[in-house]
């Protein structure tokens, strides 16, 4: 998935992607992700990640045997409010001691592994810690939401777009009373399906209203690496074909867009970050 990433920025088809610390390929490719990012900028973030995978932090109440939870159980405990806000805190400083540590630097934005960064509970706690760690120089935060009538202008992911949008309601105001930045519009969802074809969902993504538009995407190439990691196989291996085929060039072009990084964001004619996840 990595090498797919870092090939999509080189073409400047991303302008944004998320490292999930916690494994083993972070520290492996932070080097060579760097030289790439400064020959080609775009904003490289941390993902926050609270499912599936080994916790850096002991995490206790949150973590079993070392291992985080999967997104259901996680989601039906935030809604209880029965997430540890301790264990919480601690594998989100972890993990961006990790960031930082292999980057050198503050990540430039944080956003989450299924969105889990913007559930209740968990994103009190990224905001209180983005304030507290980079109160100078805040990064900015993915926001899951958008107003209802864009995305059902759109149509196309609507109601993933209205599960996610409800779960994550509260997140961008909160975070904007911090002082933290935030994409207006979010987009790119969808049901991992070969129908629609995934340049009809690009395209409807490229559509409507929004100044700091995101759209989320999931370009990987398969390997025993990511057959390990993840379940998402052959929806990846149909976006990266899209994604750095002449068609996407010639659907950015038609839509008067381009890839840009958040901080250009924000006024026309500024296009949408595209952020890969």
């Amino acid at each position: 998935m990595s090498a797919a990433i870092e090939e999509l920025i080189e073409r400047g088809r991303l302008s944004a992607t998320g490292a999930m610390t916690g494994l083993p390929g972070w520290k492996r490719r932070a080097d060579g992700l760097r030289a790439l990012v400064a020959a080609y900028p775009a904003d490289i973030g941390l993902h926050f990640t609270l499912t599936g995978q080994r916790a850096l932090s002991p995490a206790r109440g949150l973590a079993h045997e070392g291992r985080l939870p999967e997104i259901g159980p996680l989601i039906l405990r935030a809604l209880a409010g029965a997430l540890p806000r301790a264990a919480l805190r601690d594998e989100l400083r972890a993990q961006l001691d990790a960031f930082e540590d292999a980057w050198g630097a503050p990540p430039d934005f944080i956003d989450g592994h299924q969105h889990a960064h913007a559930l209740p509970g968990i994103r009190a706690v990224v905001i209180e810690e983005m304030v507290a760690r980079y109160g100078g120089r805040l990064p900015w935060l993915r926001n899951c939401t958008e107003p209802l009538a864009w995305a059902r202008r759109r149509g196309l992911g609507l109601r993933k777009a209205l599960v996610v949008g409800t779960l994550a309601a509260g997140s961008a105001p909160r975070a904007a009373r911090a002082g933290i930045a935030s994409n207006d519009s979010f987009r790119g969802l969808y049901g991992f399906t070969p129908d629609p074809p995934y340049r009809d969902v690009f395209r409807a993504s490229l559509r409507g209203p929004g100044t700091r538009v995101l759209v989320h995407c999931h370009p990987g190439m398969v390997d025993e690496e990511l057959r390990r990691l993840d379940p998402l196989l052959a929806p990846r291996e149909r976006e990266l074909a899209y994604l750095r085929s002449g068609a996407c060039g010639e659907d950015l072009e038609a839509a008067g867009v381009r890839p840009a990084r958040f901080r250009e964001t924000g006024a026309a004619p500024a296009g949408p970050s595209l952020a890969g996840g």
